[in-house]
């Protein structure tokens, strides 16, 4: 008697299938298929015989999240024979492969310069993906969303679904990248700045934000210029801008650099005031006896206001005959004072006064080196930011940052 196990035989002749395939099959092949199950990384396909693998990425040209929303269960293919691994008995399957490649011909159906249509697929914290075609999505970088925002995430400004036009930037064929432009789409609002605003003209803004070397003051809508610290104010050096600013203020400034290429726009406030030192020599003379207030002590004399914008030095020397240890023992803030020029330098705005002097008859008086002693550049006799930095005890070193209109650091 012979007992059979359909089983067995069932095994059997599934082993016979499967090496009379693996004899048959080769990469290059097309064949039918049914999917017999569905996992997240593809599908597995019965060749009747044995089960190849349909990876995901393998199933589209296009964007898949998921094999379900290619292929089903039960589904009848046919597929592209990728790859066979005898030794393992693997078969890679293809389905995209059946098709022609989008990319094939990517650089002529999308030149350079090229405006185009799209849907965003995907957001990443640089840029957005858009679907150009099925099978070909072009990468839209943060910094080419806009010309004047500053955009930090794709997705503060689009969402997935969004019909966008852009144009195209760069095409990569090997690395199947295009790289596409939205703001390219519209006028750049940086190239007629130059001739909107030539050197020298008077601007009016508002200022919309301060960093610690300067104000940033919006002149038309993206369009911003720069006041730096230096170029706030004619008589005092300014640590920080909001010393003389609040943000929403409407200030007018002139215009002392243009630079579209780097987007910037470097602004003056006290180039459009008058500049108090200007013709300082004919308003003053050495020997002239005027009245001030102390407006400012420091461990070397006291810094007396002329005018709004001027201030003289009187040296600690030159206060009193007598001898004098501490500035605030003789001298107060706001106290009114009566002095004589004793030295005028207009071009490093700087002028020096003597209270003693100022008891001498006019014919009496006559300017020494004792009088100047305490006053020799480099010295006590600073320029008028030098000079309330030390009145204030300021630190002389401030970051390194850009300087508009001259491209110093202070």
């Amino acid at each position: 008697n012979i007992v059979l196990s359909r089983r067995d035989l069932i095994e059997a002749m599934r082993q016979e299938q499967k090496k009379k395939l693996l004899a048959e099959i080769q990469p290059g092949q097309t064949r039918k298929g049914v999917v017999k199950n569905i996992t997240d990384f593809g599908a597995f396909v019965d060749l009747n015989g044995m089960d190849g693998l349909l990876h995901i990425t393998d199933m589209s040209w296009g964007r898949i999240n998921h094999p379900s929303e290619v292929v089903q269960v039960g589904q009848e293919l046919e597929v592209y024979v990728l790859d066979v691994n005898q030794e393992k008995e693997r078969i890679s399957l293809g389905l995209k492969q059946k098709q022609q490649n989008p990319w094939d011909e990517i650089e002529l159906k999308y030149p350079k310069g090229t405006r185009i249509q799209g849907k965003v697929v995907n957001l990443v914290p640089y840029g957005a993906f858009v679907q150009l075609e099925e099978g070909v999505e072009g990468l839209v970088h943060v910094s080419e969303i806009s010309w004047t925002k500053r955009v930090a995430r794709a997705s503060d400004v689009l969402n997935v679904g969004d019909t966008v036009e852009a144009v195209v930037l760069n095409v990569n064929k090997d690395e199947q990248k295009i790289s596409l432009g939205i703001r390219q789409t519209e006028a750049n609002p940086w190239d007629d700045v130059a001739a909107k605003y030539p050197l020298g003209s008077r601007q009016k803004g508002k200022v919309r934000n301060f960093t610690n070397y300067g104000a940033f003051v919006e002149l038309e809508e993206g369009v911003d210029g720069m006041i730096h610290v230096s170029d706030m104010s004619w008589a005092r050096k300014i640590n920080h801008p909001s010393e003389v600013l609040k943000k929403g203020d409407e200030v007018e400034a002139i215009v002392l650099e243009v630079s579209p290429e780097n987007q910037r726009i470097s602004l003056g406030l006290k180039q459009a005031q008058e500049d108090p030192w200007a013709g300082i020599s004919g308003r003053y003379r050495i020997g002239q006896l005027i009245k001030g207030k102390v407006s400012k002590l420091a461990s070397f004399g006291a810094f007396v206001e002329l005018e709004e914008g001027v201030d003289g030095l009187v040296h600690i020397s030159q206060i009193s005959d007598e001898h004098v240890t501490k500035i605030r023992d003789v001298l107060q803030p706001g106290q009114e004072v009566e002095a004589r020029v004793i030295k005028i330098d207009p071009i490093d705005r700087r002028i020096g006064l003597s209270i003693k002097a100022a008891k001498l008859a006019e014919d009496e008086f006559q300017v020494d080196d004792s009088m100047l002693e305490g006053l020799r550049p480099g010295e006590d006799l600073v320029d008028l930011g030098g000079a309330f930095d030390a009145a204030l005890g300021s630190s002389d070193e401030a970051p390194e940052e850009w300087s508009p209109g001259s491209g110093k650091t202070e």
